[in-house]
């Protein structure tokens, strides 16, 4: 038989068996096309997967919802495998980090998380229809009922990566976006979870609840090192949560494509 004629043959039996095996495969993500960007204009030839790059690499910034029409493809990635796999993947790389240190043991050396879609999942709530996983307008006060419950579940790739660092000897210091009201079910709520302990968990003033973001935060982690701690470690899901100032020796992005905080 000819060359070309057996490249015909494999081509025959290879194909369909393909479409089989990918009609087989549960929570697909498919890359639709997104109509609109971030300042609601028309991004042409960008599909639903690129835009999630976009976000994570901080190249699209300041917007305020996700593309309707990626709403599907956002909810299929965080409730399907791949949204754990990049939480995984992020959570191995800080503990290969982490494990390579030689820390002092004088109670200074400090591994900073971020709360919320960081240590805590807010997923359940961002999964409502009213929510669409960030492709409706964010609502303040419904957040909060659900804030309130404390109901939110730990994100399994950052609750082993936190038990890790306690193992290896560093202090947890959480700096929060949240209220200092909620201070309470907040605390509940992680330790629910597994967050059993830390060494801070710095809360939003009230004085400071005009304050970007990374001013914040910023700020927070200056007090900190003032006040004698080293920040080997810094993890959150925002960008803001890892730039501006004193930021520490690494940082660890991870992801989440619901909402953007400047």
């Amino acid at each position: 038989m000819k060359p070309t004629s057996l490249l015909l043959l494999f081509l025959a039996i290879a194909v369909p068996a393909s479409l089989t095996l990918a009609g087989d495969v549960p929570n697909k993500i498919h890359p639709l096309r997104p109509q609109v960007g971030s300042g609601g204009h028309h991004i042409p030839g960008v599909s639903c997967q690129s835009w999630r790059l976009a976000v994570e690499t901080d190249n699209i910034k300041d917007w305020d919802v996700v593309p309707m029409v990626c709403e599907n493809y956002v909810g299929n990635y965080m409730l399907g495998h791949q949204y754990r796999k990049d939480c995984n993947a992020a959570g191995w790389a800080a503990y290969d980090y982490a494990k390579g240190l030689t820390l002092k043991k004088d109670g200074k050396d400090v591994w900073i998380f971020d709360i919320d879609e960081t240590a805590l999942s807010n997923l359940p709530y961002y999964a409502r229809p009213d929510n669409a996983f960030g492709a409706k307008e964010y609502n303040e006060t419904t957040f909060k009922e659900w804030e309130l419950e404390g109901k939110a579940p730990a994100v399994p790739a950052i609750l082993y990566l936190y038990k890790r660092l306690l193992k290896l000897g560093f202090k947890i210091v959480f700096i929060s976006g949240k209220s200092e009201s909620l201070r309470s079910i907040t605390v509940y709520n992680m330790k629910k979870v597994g967050y059993h302990t830390w060494e801070k968990l710095i809360l939003k003033q009230t004085s400071e609840s005009g304050t970007t973001a990374m001013v914040y935060k910023s700020k927070k982690r200056k007090e900190l090192e003032e006040a004698g701690y080293r920040i080997l470690g810094n993890m959150g899901d925002q960008w803001s949560d890892l730039m501006g100032s004193h930021v520490g020796n690494r940082t660890f992005k991870v992801p989440n494509p619901m909402f953007y905080i400047a």
